[in-house]
This record gives structure tokens, C-alpha cells and sequence, in this order.
């Protein structure tokens, strides 16, 4: 089993969380999906979780619904913890800068926060 977590930012805000509770049921269905896909399979096929080359360490979750394209940027910690950083739609082939650098902003923070106390 995998855990996975949503990132709290220092203000209490579960970004991954509020995406969610916005997104029509079917959608956010999609995604519980393949989130528990990542969850419970040892071996998880890259379609649905793959890691981002050059990112230092940030992987995305993939999942579809119709045309649309969700990703969700993550990084593992203290070995099986996948804390998910926060989830856009794709509208391109590549994924967004802007999108990675905040995942790896979050993760920095993270770890400081997690190792401060």
C-alpha cells in the first residue's frame, strides 16, 4: 500500500482538495480512481503515475475523463508517502513550468515544515 497525501500549505489550504470539491462528480470520480490505483498496485503502470524527467523528484498522477486531462504533481517522502503538491488540467503536450515549480516550491516547504516541528 501507498499512502497519499494532500499538501497543506502554511495557510491550511488543501489546493488538491478544493480542485476536487469544485470538479463535476464524474471527474472527481476519475481521479479517486486512479488515485487508489496508486494507492494499492505495487507496480503502477505509467499511464497513471509517472515521474517528470529534470523535475528533482516530482512524479504526476495521470488521469482522464473524456478529453480532459488531469494532472497531479507529487513527490515521495520517507520512502512510500505520496504527497500531491497540487492538480491542473493539461492543455498541451508538455507539462506546464509554472505547474513543476510550484510542486517543487511545495515540496521544499514541506519538508522544512515537516523537519521544524
Amino acid at each position: 500500500m501507498r499512502p497519499i497525501e494532500f499538501n497543506t500549505t502554511p495557510s491550511g489550504r488543501k489546493p488538491v482538495e478544493d480542485f476536487l470539491d469544485f470538479l463535476p462528480a464524474k471527474e472527481a470520480q476519475k481521479i479517486v480512481w486512479v488515485l487508489d490505483i496508486v494507492r494499492k498496485q505495487p507496480l503502477v503502470p505509467t499511464e497513471y503515475f509517472k515521474k517528470l524527467t529534470g523535475s528533482d523528484g516530482i512524479w504526476e498522477v495521470r488521469a482522464s475523463h473524456g478529453k480532459k486531462e488531469f494532472r497531479l504533481p507529487g513527490f515521495f517522502h520517507e520512502g512510500k508517502l505520496v504527497v500531491l503538491t497540487n492538480v491542473f488540467m493539461k492543455k498541451s503536450q508538455k507539462t506546464p513550468e509554472a505547474e513543476i515549480d510550484l510542486a517543487k516550491k511545495r515540496k521544499i516547504d514541506y519538508i522544512r515544515r515537516r523537519n521544524n516541528g
